[in-house]
């Protein structure tokens, strides 16, 4: 997330939550997608939270309709090539 990191704020733009004990709908996550990206990060938006998964959307196109993706539930979820490009 460094690169992220603007020259005039000297810190990442986003506020994440990393504890899926906490997760609740609206929740700014650190999304990955393994199966292509390795561990390169994505930014995403908590739409539900479940006992098992959340469902979440990709964060950073206003306005844009966004695909629904599932991701487990842990500190930066996992979410499948297929509903990530899907």
């Amino acid at each position: 997330m460094k690169d992220m990191v603007t020259p005039d704020e000297g810190q990442c733009p986003f506020e994440f939550n990393f504890d899926p004990d906490t997760f609740t709908v609206g929740d700014i996550v650190s999304y990955r997608v393994p199966e292509r990206f390795d561990d390169m990060p994505f930014v995403g938006r908590l739409v539900a939270v479940e006992a098992d998964h959340v469902l979440l959307v990709h964060d950073g196109l206003p306005g844009v309709e966004q695909n629904i993706m599932r991701g487990t539930r842990e500190s930066r979820p996992v979410v499948s090539a297929a509903d990530a490009l899907g």
